[in-house]
């Protein structure tokens, strides 16, 4: 049953991601955390193997869906978020090691994964007022890059709502094309942070069935979510951001005290 319920989630959470580009990441870590039924760091293990399969698949699926790809700023990102990943998981494991009880770290990732979501929100709903730039700069955008990759590895989220924000700021770029590139991006950063857990050897003990499960519904997610996208125009991918924005908001408060409670 619970390997049922494990599909379901990540199978929502990619639908989902692929069609605003989050990743899936940024729904899967903390409605797991939010169950209890994996320690916090096989959650981000298991979110961070999803997101991979979710990105691959999705970037096959949307290769000729006529929204562009950039290659030079979105490369330049991702190249930085593998950089910002290694740190994010050298510090994910240091907090981590740092702490017996593991309710730190999971407090510590619903609290910041809770502010970053809602500063997200407070832009979105006010962006109309704010001008986007057109960031060139290979250094500056290989920064921002950088610390996409970081936070994104640090919470185990792939990448999420920071990404596509940061698109549409930095690169005035709409709905549909900084999702496509956002997950570009996740692709990247969650490939580095596996082969990184992998040499490292900090890959934890988990239940194979469950990843299959995990990874099942990220790919047919992805397959969901690239044909939805066909069929919306911006403005319905715009809602479903703000929703989905909303719903993290709401589990990661409920996480945030349910893990002060075991702090």
């Amino acid at each position: 049953m619970i390997v049922v319920f494990f599909f379901f989630v990540c199978f929502t959470a990619s639908t989902v991601g692929a069609l605003v580009g989050a990743g899936g990441g940024v729904i899967i870590k903390p409605v797991l955390d939010m169950v209890g039924v994996l320690p916090v760091s096989t959650v981000s293990f298991f979110s961070g193997c999803t997101v991979l399969a979710m990105s691959v698949c999705s970037l096959i699926r949307t290769r000729k869906n006529g929204v562009p790809l950039r290659i030079r700023i979105s490369t330049t990102l991702a190249i930085g978020a593998v950089f910002g990943g290694m740190c994010g998981q050298m510090l994910f494991e240091r907090v981590k090691t740092s702490f017996s009880n593991e309710a730190v770290l999971g407090f510590a990732q619903a609290l910041c994964l809770m502010l970053a979501t809602l500063a997200v929100l407070i832009y979105v709903l006010l962006k109309k007022k704010i001008r986007t730039l057109e960031m060139d700069h290979l250094m500056v955008i290989f920064l921002i890059g950088l610390f996409l990759g970081l936070i994104s590895a640090f919470l185990g989220i792939g990448g999420g709502p920071l990404n596509v924000v940061v698109l549409f700021y930095f690169f005035s770029m709409d709905a549909k094309e900084a999702a496509k590139n956002s997950i570009y991006i996740i692709l990247f950063s969650q490939m580095a942070s596996l082969i990184r857990a992998l040499y490292r050897g900090t890959i934890p003990d988990f239940e194979k069935s469950y990843l299959l499960a995990m990874m099942m519904g990220g790919v047919a997610g992805a397959l969901v979510g690239a044909a939805i996208s066909k069929r919306i125009r911006n403005q319905g991918v715009e809602r479903a951001f703000n929703l989905l924005l909303l719903v993290i908001i709401g589990v990661c408060a409920y996480n945030v005290y349910r893990f002060a409670c075991r702090l």
